[in-house]
């Protein structure tokens, strides 16, 4: 119809101007009405919001399913608005693998047995983690993608006629400003009564325009003040999000104490056995540094023969050994200690006494016998046939 067309018309020519000056704004050349400098910072705090949020709810997507193929897979079925099938989670698939594995092996095997019950707990900690995922989407990620989906839309629908309704003002006021400067010639062609009439034409839309502008900054700016509104939402969607966190761990940490009790039960017994053989091996580490200490001490020659080596060669060799044992004695600086036989678990203890008995028939072998002893006891043997019995 005719109206149709017209209003067509209209809306034609509206467009062309808002482009116009929008183009005259970019390249400087027209002037720009700035918005309240409270509006302003609304309109700031409102794009800093949708920015942060998308970011959190991005990294909590990931936080809950790590597998990327996975996240685009979900996001295309709720595009479509299908249900999702049902995916394990990465503990149930462990577990599962290591009870397949125990029954394989044995479950009358000890190894079998700890593989069952890690099994079961992995499945325990995956069935935790689901529902974990399930509250978190519920109670978080939905209120926060209703912000960036729903509020901040319903924001820049506001913004958006907000600035049609800026070019329109200052569209009008350019107008006005054109009529003025053609006042004057037209004036000087004796028509005031068409140059009126123009005149309170552009000047009667600079006053729509305007009105129109001043309401849709009103209402600009009660949507944006329902950022204080969304913050708080936000914050107790945070503070579920936390208490099902704090859910999830006592859960898991529930489950691998009770975990740990049964296999520390079931398997303690080579628990004691390492403790004993470490032990053990300190002690060996002990007596070697003993020995080694002992040894190093010894002098690199042989003491000259004398009575109290005499009497002491005459003695058989494990006396000897202890009595060697029993009066070495070490001194550093001031301090002198008394050497105790090392038990007889120490290899390198063992070689040292067969190299002190063997020092000592040296010692007894090479002792000096005088003459006439020797001759004496020349003279006293038998002799059977000419040969020394």
């Amino acid at each position: 119809s005719v109206m149709d067309l017209t209003r067509l018309a209209v809306d034609a020519g509206q467009l062309i101007n808002r482009a116009v000056q929008y183009t005259g704004e970019s390249l400087g050349q027209a002037d720009k009405t700035e918005l309240d400098p409270g509006l302003e910072g609304l309109l700031a705090q409102a794009d800093a919001t949708k920015t942060w949020t998308d970011s959190i709810i991005s990294q909590t997507e990931v936080l809950l399913q790590p597998s990327l193929g996975a996240r685009l897979e979900d996001r295309l079925y709720e595009h479509l608005e299908w249900s999702a099938p049902p995916r394990p989670r990465a503990h149930e698939l462990l577990g599962d693998q290591m009870t397949q594995t125990g029954l394989e092996i044995g479950s009358n095997t000890p190894y079998g047995t700890a593989l069952i019950r890690c099994g079961e707990a992995q499945k325990q900690l995956g069935e935790a983690e689901r529902k974990f995922a399930e509250s978190t989407n519920i109670h978080f990620l939905t209120p926060l993608k209703s912000f960036t989906e729903g509020e901040y839309r319903a924001i820049q629908n506001e913004r958006k006629m907000l600035v049609n309704k800026r070019l329109d003002l200052d569209v009008a006021k350019t107008s006005v400003c054109d009529t003025r400067s053609k006042n004057m010639t037209i004036f000087l062609c004796t028509m005031p009564s068409y140059v009126s009439c123009l005149c309170a034409k552009a000047e009667m839309e600079l006053r729509i325009c305007q009105s129109l502008f001043d309401h849709q900054s009103e209402i600009t700016r009660r949507a944006l003040e329902g950022i204080s509104n969304t913050h708080i939402n936000h914050m107790r969607s945070l503070a579920d999000f936390v208490d099902g966190q704090a859910s999830f761990f006592a859960q898991g940490n529930q489950h691998a104490q009770e975990l740990q009790r049964q296999m520390s039960s079931a398997f303690g017994t080579p628990g004691q056995s390492s403790g004993h053989q470490a032990a053990v091996k300190n002690q060996l580490f002990t007596d070697q540094t003993f020995d080694l200490v002992f040894t190093s001490n010894q002098p690199d020659e042989l003491p000259s023969p004398s009575r109290t080596n005499q009497g002491t060669s005459s003695l058989p060799s494990a006396a000897r050994d202890s009595t060697r044992a029993s009066n070495a004695t070490f001194t550093n600086g001031a301090a002198t200690a008394v050497a105790s036989p090392p038990p007889q678990g120490s290899a390198i203890h063992n070689e040292t006494q067969t190299g002190d008995a063997e020092a000592a028939d040296i010692t007894a072998s090479t002792d000096v016998v005088p003459d006439s002893q020797t001759a004496n006891e020349t003279h006293e043997r038998p002799v059977n046939n000419g040969e020394d019995v």
